[in-house]
């Protein structure tokens, strides 16, 4: 990645429904070579896909929970079961293997805390976990999709 591609992607996360014109002249190359750039992007993976943001309060999601997951077993094998059950779970928005004191971090986005005990349920029915400990959103003062480029 160059300047001009840096500029590219650092409007993209800004804008992506920004006309390509318009993203060439605010980035100082061709209409032609923005497109190009933007493509090649995509091929090899830079630009990963482009998506609508939802505000979740507006559609009946406020409730944003942080899971701190420990387990006993640390084979692949466990893992990838794991995988695959938390792929099941729509609620479940990121999932991360975690250094530290915990195992696993799970974000889950709900409408209320019923509908999160009724998750919660399921998820420790679904696989052995030794320890999930919850931790609501009271306010959220900072989100982003944008990295730092």
């Amino acid at each position: 990645m160059d300047d001009i591609d840096r500029k590219i992607v650092a409007q993209l996360q800004v804008d992506n429904d920004i006309p390509v014109n318009e993203l060439a002249e605010k980035v100082g190359c061709s209409r032609t070579a923005c497109w190009r750039r933007i493509k090649s992007m995509e091929e090899v993976g830079i630009i990963k896909s482009s998506v609508t943001l939802l505000n979740r309060d507006k559609i009946g999601l406020p409730v944003t929970v942080f899971v701190n997951v420990k387990t006993a077993s640390h084979e692949p094998d466990w893992l990838e079961r794991f995988a695959r059950v938390v792929e099941r779970f729509p609620e479940i928005t990121e999932f991360y293997r975690m250094s530290g004191d915990v195992d696993y971090l799970l974000k889950v986005v709900v409408p209320d805390i019923a509908t999160y005990d009724s998750f919660y349920k399921r998820l420790i029915q679904s696989i052995e976990l030794s320890d999930v400990s919850s931790n609501f959103a009271m306010e959220e003062i900072k989100f982003t999709t944008a990295l730092p480029i």
